[in-house]
Parts: structure tokens; sequence; C-alpha cells
């Protein structure tokens, strides 16, 4: 291997770059910093930088939906520093055909995140008052923005006025802001949308009609988020987050004459939140049967939010008949929800949203869509200062096998 640094930084690579200003093992052992492991791949199929939470991934050639797999044991003969650092979180693979991976040595961390959300609809708003309430150990400041005035200056005034005087919780303030600040942020959150189908429509799963105009409007937002050269996380709500995000990426990463430079949003800075009520609900309606009871300690949820969702009962003692008929009932909970005579959004925007937007500028555990291959896939996951952790499982062979075609099936649509 070869050993470089760049200002106070370490990476490590197979191959020699000329360019870069070559160091001793002994100085790179040294160093306390996160390590960075140069590893060009195809940015259309790979992530600029990632977490290198197990060996397996040090050296890694491709990215897939095999990323949820636990690997067997590769042994690259890395020394016993080094591994010790990959046990630690503390070593980050990062793709140099990006151009402008440089960044990623540059970008810091927030302690605490500034976040604008750009729409204020029934999603929006209620997302909105979550991250007042719950967020104020992360989130330094939320700037909103909608086409609609009154809108903007109503959230101002609801959700300042969201707050409990007796406990030393902080709640961020909220600020209107112009259409042209919206990625002075760490975290810009679309929730824009061209309209929820009717409650007097039939739809099996309305997410798809309302493919075709938001992925108008976010595409507009992608293209801003380029000339800005934003540096944050955009994070997509509306729906069909899964589509979106790659219409994000792809659009973000062309240039004027449509040809792909990918000096736009990197792939691992773009994440969907749509997984997070597909697996609260599944947790509601695994509570309704003895034998799926354990679900929320012992299942998973992976996939998109909506057709192709695949639910796992188990994954120590997983159940295929189980498992489907959790899949389908969390797949048709939203037509549920509609029959009542209401569109279902409180549920999504805080499970969906709210909650897993703060888990991500925290660093733990939630479930989103992020990069895999070329798809944006959601399972569990969580952001640390080395990039994305996505949890890895010994999954069962008929599992895996559902999970791929789900996965096969969004690679597909786009």
């Amino acid at each position: 291997m070869f050993f470089y640094k760049i200002k106070d930084k370490i990476l490590i690579s197979q191959s020699e770059y000329n360019k870069l200003n070559r160091i001793s093992e002994s100085e790179a052992k040294e160093s306390k910093g996160i390590i960075y492991v140069l590893n060009p791949a195809n940015p259309l199929k790979s992530r600029r930088n990632f977490c290198i939470s197990d060996s397996s991934l040090i050296f890694l050639k491709k990215e897939g939906i095999h990323l949820l797999q636990k690997s067997k044991k590769i042994d690259y003969d890395l020394p016993q520093w080094l591994n010790q650092r990959i046990k630690e979180k503390r070593v980050s693979s990062l793709n140099t055909e990006y151009p402008n991976w440089q960044d990623v040595l540059n970008y810091k961390f927030p302690s605490r995140w500034k976040v604008n959300i750009v729409g204020l609809g029934d999603v929006g708003g209620v997302l909105l008052a979550g991250l007042r309430l719950l967020g104020g150990s992360c989130i330094e400041s939320i700037g909103i923005y909608d086409k609609n005035i009154n809108a903007i200056k109503r959230w101002e005034l609801e959700a300042n006025e969201i707050f409990y005087p007796f406990a030393a919780q902080n709640f961020p303030e909220v600020c209107p802001i112009r259409e042209e600040n919206i990625f002075d942020c760490d975290m810009f959150v679309f929730c824009a949308t061209t309209g929820v189908p009717s409650l007097g429509e039939k739809q099996e799963d309305v997410r798809i009609k309302q493919f075709e105009g938001n992925s108008k409007i976010i595409s507009n937002y992608a293209r801003k988020a380029r000339e800005k050269s934003f540096k944050g996380i955009f994070a997509v709500i509306s729906d069909p987050v899964d589509l979106l995000c790659k219409a994000v990426f792809l659009t973000s990463n062309k240039s004027r004459s449509g040809e792909f430079d990918f000096k736009g949003l990197a792939a691992d800075q773009i994440r969907g939140y749509g997984l997070g009520v597909m697996h609260a609900r599944a947790v509601y309606y695994a509570k309704q049967n003895t034998e799926t009871a354990e679900y929320n300690r012992e299942g998973r949820a992976f996939g998109p939010h909506g057709r192709g969702l695949v639910i796992a009962n188990s994954l120590k003692k997983y159940n295929e008949s189980l498992s489907e008929m959790l899949t389908d009932q969390t797949v048709k909970a939203n037509l549920e929800v509609r029959e009542t005579g209401f569109k279902p959004y409180v549920a999504p925007a805080l499970s969906s949203g709210s909650y897993p937007l703060i888990a991500t500028m925290s660093g733990k555990w939630h479930y989103s869509a992020t990069f895999m291959g070329g798809v944006f896939m959601g399972a569990k996951n969580r952001l640390l200062k080395s990039g994305i952790e996505i949890e890895r499982l010994d999954l069962p062979v008929i599992l895996l096998e559902k999970i791929k075609r789900s996965y096969q099936e969004l690679g597909n649509i786009l």
C-alpha cells in the first residue's frame, strides 16, 4: 500500500498517485483523524465516500445490493493498527473518480445543523413541528420556504409557538427564508409536491402518480444545488423518494450540454426518507398477531415506500408467509387511512421525516434510502463522520432474493 498526506489528512491507496505527497506508514499510523482509502470507481454506480465498517469493504470494486449481506472475511493482510481503525469506524472510502473528491477532506461534520425545508403542505408542516419539538439537541435553526407566502408566515408563527417553559431543552428557531438562500444550510429537506391524489381516486400506489410532476420540481432544485456547489445533505421526503433521489443525482451531475461531469451532488449526499413509516406500519400490524409480535425487535424493512417493499418478520426465525402477510398489510395501510376520509400524512411526516432526519444528524441508526450501485435502496443505516454505514446482515437466501428483485425493479424504472 501507498501512504499520502494532504494537509493533515492521511490517505491510503493500492496504486500510486504521483501528484500526492507520499509519507511513511509510521507517519500514517500516528494520525489521530479519519483515514481515507482512495478507491477509484465509476461515479454512476459508486458513492463518493462511505464508512469502511469491515475489512471486506476496504478495496471494494463494485457496489450493489450485496452491501446488505455480511461478507466472508477477506484477508488483505492489513496492518493491525488499520484493522483497529476500521473497528472504530474511523476509515473512509474515497472515490477519486469524482472531480470534487477532495471536498470530502475539507468537509466539517456539523455539531449543530442548520436545516432548510422547502414545501409547507400537509407533510412539510407536520415534519416541521416534529423537528421543532424533538430536534433541539442537534438542530441550530430551521429555515422555511414555500411558494405560498401565507404558508411561510403561518408556520413561522405556529412553529415558534411550540414551546414548553419548564424544561432545559432547546427549541430550534424557525425562520422564513428566500428561495435564493435555500441551500445556505447543512441539510436541505424537500417536501414540495404537485399534489396527492384526491380521496375519491382509486389508486393502488399513489406515489407513482406523483413522480412525473414531482420529478420536474425536484430537478429544478437539483440544478440549483449544483449551481451553489452545495456541500450538505439533500433529503427527499416527497414521493416517490427512491426515484426522486435518482432524478436529483442524475440531473445535478449533468453539464449544460447534458453530459455527465459529476460536478454536482455526490451520490452519498442524497438520501430518501420513506421507509421509516413503512417499518412503523409493520410494527402496528405485527402487534395484532402473536406470531409476528417480535417484529420490532427481530424484523427489518427493505426497499421503497410502496410497491417493492420487503418486510421480514424476523431475522432469527424468518417465515415467508408471515413476512408476506406483514408486507401486504403495510403496503395497503395508506389505503386503509384514505378509506376513513383522510389523507395519510401525519405518520409519514414523523416516522419517515422528523425522527429519521434527527437520527441522521445525530449519527444514529434509522431507515432511509441511500445509494447502492446506481439505485437508491431503503435499509437500516447511519451517517458517521467517516461516511454512511449500511447495516450488514446474515440474510436468509429466500429473503435476499426478494430484496434483489425489489432492487432490480427500482433500477429498471429509472
